[in-house]
C-alpha cells in the first residue's frame, strides 16, 4: 500500500509548511574539457601567426617603398627618429643584449601566463580578452601579408641591426626567410603587450595593476631600439586592439548570456526559481517542500498530474 505523506496547511490555502536545509555549495569542478579547447585554439593562433610570417600577397620589391614611406611619415608626424633612439643603446652591449633577448623571447611566455590567470581567476574576462586576442592576431596576421621593409633592413635610415650584433636575432643563420622578416606592420609584440596590460588592470583589484602599463610601454622601446619597427608599426598595433575590443564587445553585447556560460565552460545556471516558503522547483518542474520531493496539493511523489 502507498501511503500519501501529509501536508499541512496552514494560514490559507496552499501555502505549505516547509523545512529548511542547509546545503553545503558545490564544489567548484576545473572544466578539463574547456581548458583543453582553449589550449587547442591558442595554438592553432600560434602556429598560424608562425606560418603566415613566410607567405606574401605581393612581392617582395615594394616592402622598401612602404617601409620608407612610413619613415617619411613619421618626420612628417615629428615623431623620434628610430636612429636618434637606438644610438645612445648601441655603446652598452648589455643593454643591448636585454633588449633583443627581450624580443626574441617575452611575447608568447608573458601572455601564455595572462591568458592562464585569466581563465583560473576570472573566467568571465577570460573569454572576452581570448575573443580579441583571435580577432586581432587573425586580422593583424592578414595585414602582414603585404611586406614592410623595418628599419634594419633600410640601410639608408642608419638603423642598425642589433640582433646581428650579438648574435640574438630571431632571423639569424639563413634559416628563415626574408618574407618573414618583412611581416611587420602592425606589431604583434605591442598588441600582445597592450592586451596584457589591458587584461591585467580591467581584471585585478589590486593597487600595483596599474604597473602592467610599463608592460607594452617597455615592449614599445625594445621592438624600436633592436631595429625591428617603427613607432607606427606600435601605433597601428594600437589601434587595431582597439577596434578588436570594439567589435568583440558589440557582438558579445548581442548574446550576454553566451559569453558566461562558454566562460563557465559550458555550464549553464538553473532556471528553476524559488518558491515561497523555502520550496525549490525540482528538475521536472514539481515543487519540492522541504527536500522530500513532495509535490504541493498532494498526490504521489513524482506522479503524472
Amino acid at each position: 500500500m502507498h501511503v500519501t505523506p501529509e501536508i499541512r496547511l496552514r494560514g490559507g490555502p496552499r501555502r505549505a509548511e516547509t523545512t529548511e536545509v542547509e546545503t553545503a555549495p558545490p564544489a567548484r569542478r576545473i572544466p578539463w574539457g574547456f581548458v583543453l579547447s582553449q589550449l587547442v585554439v591558442l595554438n592553432v593562433l600560434f602556429v598560424l601567426w608562425r606560418v603566415v610570417g613566410h607567405l606574401a600577397l605581393v612581392g617582395h620589391a615594394g616592402a622598401d617603398r612602404r617601409g620608407l614611406a612610413i619613415w617619411r611619415l613619421e618626420r612628417t608626424l615629428h615623431l623620434p627618429s628610430e636612429r636618434t633612439v637606438q644610438q645612445p643603446l648601441l655603446a652598452h652591449h648589455d643593454l643591448v643584449r636585454l633588449a633583443d633577448g627581450a624580443y626574441a623571447s617575452l611575447h608568447v611566455p608573458v601572455l601564455a601566463v595572462t591568458l592562464v590567470w585569466l581563465l583560473v581567476r576570472h573566467r568571465d574576462a577570460y573569454a572576452r580578452w581570448r575573443d580579441v586576442l583571435v580577432v586581432f592576431t587573425g586580422v593583424g596576421l592578414l595585414l602582414q601579408l603585404v611586406p614592410v621593409a623595418p628599419p634594419r633592413l633600410l640601410p639608408q635610415l642608419g638603423v642598425v641591426d642589433t640582433g646581428r650584433l650579438d648574435g640574438l636575432s630571431v632571423y639569424g643563420g639563413g634559416s628563415r626567410g626574408l618574407t618573414d622578416q618583412l611581416a611587420s606592420m602592425p606589431s604583434i609584440h605591442v598588441g600582445w603587450a597592450l592586451l596584457v596590460a589591458c587584461a591585467v588592470v580591467s581584471g585585478s583589484r589590486r593597487g600595483m595593476r596599474w604597473l602592467a602599463l610599463l608592460y607594452p610601454v617597455s615592449i614599445t622601446w625594445v621592438v624600436v631600439v633592436t631595429g625591428n619597427h617603427f613607432w607606427l608599426d606600435g601605433v597601428a598595433a594600437a589601434a587595431l586592439l582597439g577596434l578588436s575590443y570594439a567589435a568583440v564587445r558589440g557582438v558579445r553585447a548581442q548574446a550576454p548570456g553566451r559569453g558566461r556560460r562558454r566562460a563557465a565552460g559550458g555550464a549553464s545556471p538553473s532556471t528553476s526559481p524559488p518558491l515561497a516558503g523555502g520550496a525549490v522547483v525540482g528538475g521536472a518542474g514539481i515543487p519540492v517542500v522541504g527536500g522530500a520531493g513532495v509535490p504541493v496539493g498532494g498526490g504521489p511523489a513524482g506522479a503524472a498530474g
